[in-house]
């Protein structure tokens, strides 16, 4: 009863105001009760001892040493000695899936870790994991699960800008905070005080592609995008920085994700004789898929995109079709410290090499990121000393060296790079499929 009684304080498995309730005053009422559960077990014990003699006596006294063990470790400690716990909002199936596991591994991988080596002040870090797709709704429900019955006030996600979108606005009503890896949309930027992310903000994803595509001599393009927050966002700032520049779009198209086959849109987006493409994907089926099609109907110009049409599915399912794509991608190659040590880690962990390698390190690093944290805040529901935590923080990590978050949230100190994609038959898991070019041109 003891230690049933330490447990539930410790994950304060109810929310709103009873949560709150419980979390100031549980622990002072299990102390009471397990208290008077002790006074009634000693009083039980001696007037059994009594009928023993000297020998019930000692036997008396072991049970009241016994029991105030009990009292102070069972009831008095738990809070102090019990995992760290913080939850995860990943897209572990549905659209996203495909990177959405790869970037939960590496959690998964940096938690063993960090709990290989003693642990945050001496405690375990557990992960609490919701699978929050790619939709709003769905992480809607994953954080509600989060927060209501887990009791947590930090979350590590979500994969998906959409899903992100979708938490941020409760997340930041309740001064709960969301530390994403992955979620790019610009609107991130303006979330709130508890929203946090070390992915780049597609402001400068946008702004790389518009400058590629003027630089290599595109002043038209059409431009096909999946009708998620993320793929919109990547398309609307590229056409932003491109039409800065005196570029125009000629044509535009937009499919839902649950869509298979794209001849119609292509065949009315070819029509007007683009001099580029651009491609904005959520899923790389699609984005595969798109790309396939295109050359299949005759399509012999540049095309571009961002990082999900060069995901390891896309460009099997693409084929050689997908050869000479041009990219905007955050740099895949992890040159610092960290960044090689987790390769080989995640390579000697899951036999297989990391197959999206920044946004992989990045959620390794904000794994690394929480145990800093916490190890400054010794408790996992200060939010507040959390977030103050993030925001004085300049860190070195897998994705890059003294990088930091800037007044929105946004991570600062990292960039972009351009790949080109290679021929099917010079692909292989360490290249990744394509070859690094240098930083995006700037006109």
């Amino acid at each position: 009863m003891l230690c049933l009684c330490s447990g539930v304080v410790r994950r304060g498995a109810v929310g709103g105001v009873a949560g709150l309730v419980a979390g100031v005053y549980a622990p002072g009422v299990c102390f009471l009760v397990c208290a008077v559960a002790a006074r009634w077990v000693v009083v039980s014990w001696w007037a059994v001892a009594g009928s023993f003699g000297r020998v019930g006596l000692m036997l008396w006294r072991a049970v009241v040493v016994g029991v105030l063990v009990f009292v102070v470790s069972g009831c008095g400690g738990s809070d102090r000695e019990g995992p760290f716990v913080v939850g995860a909002m990943d897209a572990l199936t549905g659209v996203g899936e495909s990177y959405g596991n790869p970037l939960h591994q590496a959690k998964l991988l940096a938690v063993e870790e960090i709990n290989a080596a003693g642990g945050v002040n001496g405690r375990l870090l557990e992960l609490v994991v919701e699978d929050s797709k790619c939709a709003a709704q769905d992480a809607i429900a994953a954080y509600n699960k989060l927060t209501d019955v887990d009791g947590v006030r930090i979350i590590l996600g979500t994969t998906c800008s959409g899903s992100m979108l979708g938490a941020a606005p409760l997340a930041e009503r309740d001064g709960v905070i969301l530390l994403s890896a992955s979620a790019t949309s610009p609107d991130v930027a303006s979330a709130g005080e508890y929203i946090f992310r070390t992915a780049i903000n597609d402001l400068r994803l946008g702004v790389d592609i518009g400058n590629t595509l003027w630089a290599d001599g595109a002043r038209t393009v059409a431009t096909i995008s999946e009708a998620t927050d993320y793929a919109e966002g990547a398309r609307r700032t590229a056409v932003e920085r491109f039409e800065q520049l005196g570029g125009a779009v000629v044509a535009a198209e937009s499919y839902p994700s649950e869509a298979v086959d794209f001849r119609s849109q292509l065949t009315k987006l070819l029509a007007s004789s683009p001099d580029a493409v651009l491609l904005a994907a959520q899923g790389e089926a699609s984005g595969g898929t798109i790309v396939k099609q295109a050359r299949e109907l005759g399509y012999r110009g540049p095309i571009y995109s961002e990082i999900v049409p060069t995901a390891p599915e896309a460009l099997g399912i693409a084929g050689d079709a997908a050869t000479g794509l041009k990219a905007i991608i955050p740099n895949p190659d992890l040159t610092s410290a960290a960044g090689k040590r987790f390769l080989e880690s995640f390579k000697a962990r899951y036999g297989t090499v990391a197959s999206l390698p920044w946004f992989q390190g990045s959620a390794y690093d904000g794994v690394y990121i929480t145990a800093h944290c916490l190890k400054q805040t010794n408790d996992d529901q200060d939010a507040d000393g959390f977030r103050d935590c993030l925001n004085s923080l300049a860190w070195s990590g897998a994705i890059g060296d003294n990088y930091r978050f800037d007044e929105n949230g946004d991570v600062a100190g990292l960039s972009n790079v351009l790949v080109e994609v290679l021929p099917a038959a010079e692909r292989t898991d360490d290249n990744l499929g394509y070859r690094v070019l240098g930083p995006a041109p700037t006109p």
